[in-house]
């Protein structure tokens, strides 16, 4: 039977090659490859049963845990499409999910009974549940839903399934931080090559070329990664995706936040080379343990930092450079509409987040039609073309504003300011939707954030717009502190003064006891927003 970029084909190569190989760990839950196989193959059998065909969808709805990914798995290997669902959603999000998805069939906690009960109703359409054991004691026949080890049972775990195919879809469903979530469309081909590398990244020889190779590119030694977002998170589905398919192994966080002293301790138990995080929310934690307690692990085993989905300041970055002073920090650019768009390394040219390689397909495009390539120096939109999504699920309308025509090729607008250098660089400012008008001058909030988390008391931040008479709008913080600090206006303006201009620096601080971020560590813009105009936690 041919094989295709199918990410069920490439993980049955993969998993072939190195059966007995640690493919996941997420607490007391360890699984071979050829265990992952089996299990999946079960699954998808069990699904099969139940009606599940190609191209019915599929939600996880489930904290970290291995069946997320053999759920995954299943569901690739009947053409069946996994949908992400956020375990933190309330009832009116949990509905727009499974409608806007058509959702047909649900893997879930036991925990999350409750609130599929209380929608069900509503999306009369799922009709098969499974459910993953947890400490809760919430009833399954609220809704008919199936244990998720007695729906394994019995079932064949023979790879018995017809031929897959470039195309058959990945769909993942963003944070929801500036709305109701969108389904991202991708093809297993382009997903392959945009967001996990093409078969790359462990491999001097790049991308490979027909998926037969992925087998050739599995090493003798394993790279151990740990990614600490939720699976639900695609940063986390896709790190683990490309470990997977490097025949690599992945240390899932078991815990329900990130407490950094129990990441240190499971880095140090698996020898955990690489560590995935989201941005300053992760970082400021784990430096934090190690800061407290100097001596307490043996990380050796530990080379590269990584992080994608939100700011990674310089200073966080150098502090981890202090406590690893040979590892490799990666500070990547990208989205769910776009995969990975390039990532700095510590290249910054004094501005923005980062700087990233203009290419063939990573371009900047002008921000107003007719859109056009800009030139060198001026500012757009941060783009990509080539293997990119076919859209959002249905919704046509931000299809068409997100996915434009420039010379006869379809480019990817993926909503961040970016500038083109003069020696042909990218410059990543942040999302346009945020940036901040004041008195005609731009304000891109990720870049204040950088400036004010080098503040030794402040612990946390994001950065708003709130009015402001004379300039329309100012510059305005929300900030938690560390244990201890006191906090002013004055002393947030003159840390800020030292790396950005004076009309970037807050005109109003807001201490609150902790930022508002989404499971992902992802910012949640609209809630700070909402602190800022109430005023009740502005100082001086």
């Amino acid at each position: 039977m041919k094989k295709h970029f199918n990410l069920a084909d490439m993980y049955e190569l993969v998993a072939d090659k190195v059966p007995g190989r640690d493919a996941t760990v997420c607490g007391e839950q360890r699984a071979t490859f050829g265990q992952l196989e089996q299990r999946a193959n079960q699954l998808a059998h069990y699904l099969t049963s139940s009606g599940v065909v190609a191209g019915d969808h599929v939600g996880l709805y489930l904290y970290n845990c291995n069946e997320y990914l053999e759920g995954m798995l299943a569901c690739f290997k009947l053409r069946a499409v996994p949908i992400n669902v956020n375990y933190r959603y309330v009832e009116d999000e949990l509905v727009y999910i499974l409608e806007n998805s058509n959702m047909i069939a649900c893997i879930h906690n036991r925990e999350f009974i409750p609130a599929i009960a209380s929608i069900k109703s509503q999306v009369p359409g799922l009709h098969t549940c499974v459910y993953v054991e947890d400490d809760s004691d919430c009833d399954p026949a609220l809704i008919s839903t199936v244990e998720y080890e007695s729906a394994l049972q019995g079932q064949s775990s023979e790879r018995d399934f017809g031929e897959r195919s470039d195309d058959d879809l990945f769909i993942l469903y963003t944070g929801g931080t500036t709305g109701m979530p969108k389904g991202v469309m991708w093809s297993h081909k382009n997903v392959f090559f945009a967001a996990m590398g093409g078969g790359g990244w462990f491999h001097p020889d790049g991308a490979i070329t027909a998926p037969e190779q992925i087998a050739s590119r599995v090493g003798d030694f394993p790279i151990v990664g740990m990614p600490l977002a939720p699976l639900m998170h695609g940063a986390c589905w896709w790190y683990a995706c490309i470990q997977l398919l490097a025949g690599n192994s992945v240390i899932l966080n078991p815990d329900r936040s990130l407490i950094g002293d129990n990441v240190w301790d499971m880095v140090e138990k698996e020898k955990v080379n690489s560590v995935t995080i989201v941005g300053d929310a992760m970082a400021v934690p784990l430096l934090d343990s190690l800061d407290a307690n100097q001596g307490r692990w043996d990380l050796g085993s530990v080379f590269s930092v990584g992080s994608g989905g939100a700011v990674f300041s310089e200073s966080k970055q150098e502090a981890f450079r202090q406590h690893f002073p040979n590892v490799f920090i990666m500070n990547s650019f990208g989205s769910s509409e776009s995969g990975n768009m390039g990532m700095d390394g510590g290249g910054k040219k004094g501005k923005g987040l980062g700087n990233v390689s203009k290419s063939e397909f990573m371009s900047v495009i002008s921000d107003t039609e007719p859109y056009r390539h800009v030139a060198p120096g001026e500012s757009g939109i941060f783009a990509r073309s080539g293997y990119i999504p076919t859209g959002y699920y249905n919704d046509p309308v931000k299809t068409a504003a997100t996915f434009v025509e420039v010379d006869n090729v379809t480019w990817l607008l993926v909503g961040d300011e970016a500038q083109l250098e003069d020696d042909n660089s990218i410059t990543v400012f942040g999302r346009g939707s945020n940036c901040i008008n004041s008195g005609g001058e731009k304000v891109f909030p990720e870049e204040v954030e950088q400036a004010l988390k080098a503040h030794p008391d402040i612990f946390d931040c994001l950065v708003v717009a709130t009015p402001d008479e004379r300039f329309g709008s100012k510059v305005t913080a929300v900030v938690s502190v560390r244990d201890g600090a006191v906090l002013t206006l004055e002393s947030v303006q003159d840390e800020a003064r030292k790396t950005i201009a004076s009309y970037k620096i807050p005109r109003e601080l807001h201490i609150v006891d902790e930022v508002p971020r989404a499971p992902s560590g992802k910012p949640a813009y609209p809630r700070a927003l909402e602190i800022a105009l109430d005023g009740s936690c502005q100082v001086a």
